[in-house]
């Protein structure tokens, strides 16, 4: 497949769910850490590390996150209780280690920095109460993903919270059958998308 496209297939997951291991508690971890509970305070996260650097330990101390820490070195037998982990090391052959541990237990694995070991991203993230963006360029520029993200986050209105309560209120009081709901709400939502509303806001 072309190097232009992105075969991706964007999912949501329910991370309160699920059990997410993280080998890893320097920079790294930190920052793999710190924005999947930006975007999942209920996360349930295991760390492993033998050393748990100050940010992640201040992070932690802000809320009563749904996070344990293990200090001490990984070991393949974290694997068995997650069903996602993440590599978050500066050590190559470390993370190697892991995703090789990942894949052999068939869990899904992330190798931070190194798209090519990887089966996920974690991609920048908009939220606006209930409506949630995630935005990805394949592995090919984080950066481009982040400032595209901040674009995003300037130019959608702050009422989107209320907006999307009322949809769904108009939505719970429609009848008909799946057919006519649509084109209702088709109708009803069509003026999101027009030049007037964009100018508004």
């Amino acid at each position: 497949m072309s190097s232009l496209n992105n075969p991706l297939y964007p999912v949501f997951l329910k991370l309160h769910q699920l059990r997410l291991l993280i080998v890893g508690a320097g920079e790294v971890g930190y920052e793999k850490l710190f924005f999947i509970l930006k975007s999942s305070p209920d996360a349930q996260i295991t760390v492993v590390a033998p050393e748990v650097s100050s940010d992640i330990k201040a992070l932690l101390a802000q809320k009563n996150f749904r996070v344990t820490i293990h200090q001490r070195s990984f070991a393949k037998s974290d694997i068995e209780e997650h069903d996602l982990v993440i590599a978050a090391t500066n050590i190559k052959a470390l993370n190697a280690e892991v995703r090789d541990a990942a894949r052999a237990a068939g869990k899904l694995v992330n190798v931070a920095d190194t798209p090519a070991l990887c089966d996920f991203y974690l991609g920048s993230i908009v939220t606006r109460g209930p409506l949630k963006v995630a935005i990805s360029t394949n592995g090919q520029s984080p950066t481009f993903a982040k400032r595209f993200r901040q674009v995003l986050e300037a130019v959608l209105p702050q009422d989107v919270p209320q907006l999307l309560q009322n949809l769904k209120l108009i939505r719970d009081r429609l009848t008909g059958n799946f057919t006519e709901k649509v084109k209702q709400l088709n109708e009803l939502t069509s003026s999101l998308v027009s030049e007037e509303y964009s100018q508004k806001s």
